[in-house]
């Protein structure tokens, strides 16, 4: 395959601009604050225990503590409404069935 010159040229000046680009982006540090997880069953139930289960493993991996809420009733649809009405910066996921889906918001 034939490379033309133009189309070679432009490769490489991309090639330089992005890494130059990725040096200067950097991520901010998460988690900052405890993490608050809203599980949609009461407690004592599958849910409420997989995710005590996972809880302190889950804060060593983060580094901040998990705190377990359990908001019952409505086939989940209240906890999904606390999830929905908290900040969007991904401190509030949700579980939502027994395999512990992970629903950031």
């Amino acid at each position: 395959m034939k490379l033309p010159r133009r189309r070679f040229l432009h490769m490489a000046a991309g090639a330089a601009a992005l890494h130059a680009v990725s040096r200067t982006a950097s991520a901010q540090a998460y988690p900052t604050k405890p993490i608050r997880w809203i599980i949609g069953f009461p407690a004592g139930g599958g849910a409420d225990t997989v995710a005590r289960i996972m809880e302190p493993w889950l804060s060593r991996q983060l580094g901040q503590p998990v705190i377990i809420e359990n908001r019952s009733g409505a086939s989940t649809n209240i906890a999904v409404q606390a999830v929905v009405n908290s900040p969007p910066d991904g401190y509030d996921p949700s579980s939502r069935d027994l395999l512990s889906q992970y629903v950031p918001c």
